[in-house]
């Protein structure tokens, strides 16, 4: 068994491991990366966040074709097979796999295949396929070993009936039908995706509407869409049972009585923190009750010199926040300024149509600050989006009661989840909502609506000081 020293291991070559190797290896520290699965970068790359985003770039070119009908006389084959719609796939994810090597290399980061697991707070041992082990002795370790899909009681997860959202894209073809449990970000992506692709989609949750936790307008906006598409949402349900009938179906129960029958079923109900096998008592690092590891502002754990990030803490869990976090937590680590606080967080959500938001929505700002201004504008009336031929899309500008300081930003339809980075960089700047009258903004581009949105505000002030 060999013994090997380092400054800084980091178990998880995901966005949170990636971003804190390469800012330790720039602190000019000697830094190691554990990785369990054969290509460094996490469930991101092979599992979650690329393919389901190379499926929806081609479902969304079928929805563009689908707007332009008089030209193009398209139908999709029935027996369209899934390999067919992401047929990318494969080059992307080969791209980013070599592109995380180089920079792994030429970061001089040792890059290691097997499973980590901690013996003590400075020791870790990498157990390899073949079940040798090496023995990593370091002064900090960071924790970023992702989550999987959670498998609720009693629901027969097969990976080849009912799915999870890890398994899901190994479907051969295209089902006719399709059961959805939940409603969060990875179901309603998926379900609007399958439904514009013709599958008939049935989304069923407790809660009484889609992303709960989004502006009620915009989940409006996207059940409007999803229903245009074939797609049906059962709120309000619990699930008594789900069963595969051996042959064709999979038939799930409700405790309203109710049954759905459906070739496919997708479990999309939350995911868990990967920390089985790390023998995380051995180091006296502390989870939560929800099995989180519990850190501080820094990211420290229970035990100093020990990190986490991404998944493995918990919300946001997005990829965006994971990479900060890793950067962050080495910082802190290496005694490194890391520059301000990022409490501004952009959510995007890569559904049909997409969904952003950044700051508060307008229920928030209504809690927060009781009266408030909300500018609108709809981007199928702007001129790009009559242009793309959209019937659908919604901005919006949370302000103060005068209409002038910017609260937050919401946006659904195209290209949402790229342009609310406009709002986000005058949010982090303190910009008023007259940021957007006074600078200039390309014509057409979807970004107009933003000016369309604070002259709606600017219109509401205006009648404020008629009627005064």
């Amino acid at each position: 068994m060999s013994v090997l020293s380092y400054d800084i291991v980091i178990v998880g070559s995901g966005p949170g491991g990636q971003k804190a190797a390469i800012q330790g290896a720039k602190g000019g520290r000697r830094v190691a990366i554990i990785e369990r699965d054969r290509n460094p970068g996490g469930a991101c790359v092979y599992r979650g966040t690329i393919p389901s985003k190379t499926l929806l770039e081609a479902a969304q070119t079928i929805m563009r074709l689908k707007r332009h009908a008089a030209v193009f006389d398209f139908k999709l084959r029935e027996d369209l097979e899934i390999a067919t719609l992401i047929q990318r796939l494969d080059s992307v994810t080969s791209s980013h796999n070599l592109s995380i090597r180089e920079q792994l290399n030429h970061n001089n980061i040792d890059l290691f295949h097997g499973r980590a697991r901690l013996e003590n707070q400075s020791t870790v041992i990498v157990q390899h396929v073949d079940g040798s082990e090496e023995v990593l002795h370091t002064n900090t370790i960071v924790l970023a070993t992702g989550s999987r899909p959670r498998t609720p009681q009693g629901i027969p997860v097969d990976h080849e009936n009912i799915l999870d959202s890890d398994s899901i894209l190994s479907m051969l073809y295209l089902p006719e039908s399709m059961t959805v449990l939940g409603s969060g970000v990875i179901a309603c992506e998926y379900a609007s995706i399958f439904s514009l692709l013709g599958v008939e989609v049935t989304l069923i949750d407790r809660a009484d509407r889609p992303l709960a936790f989004l502006d009620r307008e915009l989940t409006d906006i996207f059940m409007d869409s999803f229903k245009r598409y074939g797609g049906t949402f059962l709120g309000n349900e619990s699930i008594a049972s789900v069963s595969w009938d051996g042959v064709s179906e999979v038939t799930t129960r409700l405790d309203s009585g109710e049954e759905i029958r459906s070739q496919k079923m997708l479990v999309a109900l939350g995911r868990l923190a990967n920390v089985e096998g790390l023998q995380l008592d051995q180091a006296n690092v502390t989870c939560g009750s929800r099995g989180h590891v519990l850190v501080n502002e820094d990211y420290q754990s229970s035990t100093p010199n020990i990190y986490a990030v991404g998944d493995l803490i918990g919300p946001p869990a997005l990829a965006s926040c994971s990479m900060e976090q890793g950067r962050r937590a080495i910082c802190h680590a290496l005694d490194i300024d890391p520059g301000h606080a990022f409490n501004l967080v952009p959510i995007g959500i890569y559904a049909v149509p997409e969904i952003a938001s950044v700051g508060l929505n307008e229920q928030e700002a209504i809690n927060l600050h009781g009266k408030i201004c909300v500018g609108r504008a709809r981007l199928d009336e702007t001129a790009r989006g009559q242009i793309s031929g959209l019937d659908e899309g919604l901005l919006k500008l949370i302000a103060d009661a005068d209409g002038h300081k910017l609260l937050g930003v919401q946006i659904i339809g195209d290209n949402a989840t790229d342009l609310i980075h406009v709002g986000e960089v005058a949010l982090l700047n303190h910009n008023h909502v007259s940021f957007f009258l006074e600078n200039v903004l390309n014509f057409p581009t979807m970004s107009e609506a933003y000016r369309v949105a604070a002259l709606n505000l600017l219109n509401q002030r205006l009648h404020k000081l008629e009627m005064a």
